[in-house]
């Protein structure tokens, strides 16, 4: 049984939040599914678009929390990010997710039908839920999101993928045994 998102969830230290999201239904004009991979980004971490303080496309990161925070990567891929934590500058990425609502949908916008594949990694989920900038700084509490938090989760953890700084911080979650991982953790996570 899932429960609606309370405002103090948001206030958690961001690598809880960020734990704390496995499990959690993600719609966005009703297409989504469960959270099953997340990653914690600190104004304190190397990695973090935050580090250094605000600037151009970081600063609803130093907003208010639970609204999302969307931008480009590679120039190509759109990426969504739900701000938290107990200080400014700290975020969770929305790594993947097991599509379960309007896959026709995501099916349409990605142009495959492996459920697999339609949002296991953060560029494939914001294509199949139609995510781009017009959703950077939206409330997450209001349309086009809806959030529920689930059960608790049996959470794998592991380093972060596609960072160059601050690699050796295990602050990648993951749903353990999903299948729609964006990649396998490494054995003794």
């Amino acid at each position: 049984m899932s429960k609606p998102v309370p405002a103090a969830f948001w206030t958690q230290p961001v690598v809880q939040l960020a734990r704390a999201l496995i499990g959690t239904s993600l719609l966005i004009d009703g297409v989504g599914g469960m959270i099953v991979e997340t990653e914690a980004y600190d104004i304190d971490d190397p990695a973090s678009h935050a580090f250094g303080g605000p600037r151009g496309r970081n600063l609803v990161m130093f907003g208010p929390v639970a609204h999302a925070y969307v931008y480009k990567i590679y120039g190509i891929h759109w990426c969504l990010n739900f701000v938290g934590g107990v200080h400014p500058g700290s975020a969770v990425l929305i790594r993947a997710l097991a599509p379960t609502y309007g896959i026709e949908r995501m099916v349409g916008r990605r142009t495959l039908a492996d459920p697999r594949a339609l949002c296991s990694g953060p560029g494939k989920l914001a294509q199949a839920l139609g995510i781009d900038k017009a959703l950077d700084g939206a409330p997450l509490d209001r349309p086009p999101f809806a959030l529920a938090l689930g059960e608790t989760a049996d959470i794998i953890v592991g380093p972060r993928i596609g960072i160059s700084k601050a690699i050796d911080h295990p602050w990648r979650f993951g749903l353990r045994g999903s299948p729609f991982l964006s990649r396998a953790f490494p054995k003794n996570g």
